[in-house]
């Protein structure tokens, strides 16, 4: 008796289910978090009240291009931080 040869396509459909769904369960939720991410990011605007990824609250004082200068505590003081590392807006 010689191997049973079975369908070629049925011996690799397990796999492209796996694929399928690792995309539905890790994938996507990524990059529409992301897409969320970034567009919180383009309408930040002067006097919101942010928190930064490292725990920082304040309120941002100036906008750049990438970065934005948020006022932080009664003082004066004022840090420069990444746009990126804004994760989220308080109202």
């Amino acid at each position: 008796m010689g191997p049973v040869e079975g369908n070629p396509i049925a011996a690799f459909l397990p796999l492209v289910l796996m694929f399928v769904i690792f995309y539905f369960l890790l994938i996507r939720p990524q990059q529409k978090k992301q897409k969320e991410h970034e567009k919180m990011v383009k309408a930040l605007k002067k006097g919101d009240r942010v928190i930064t990824a490292g725990g920082i609250l304040g309120t941002i004082h100036t906008l750049q291009d990438n970065y934005v200068v948020i006022k932080t505590g009664d003082g004066d003081t004022k840090l420069e931080v990444l746009r990126t590392q804004i994760s989220e807006i308080r109202k």
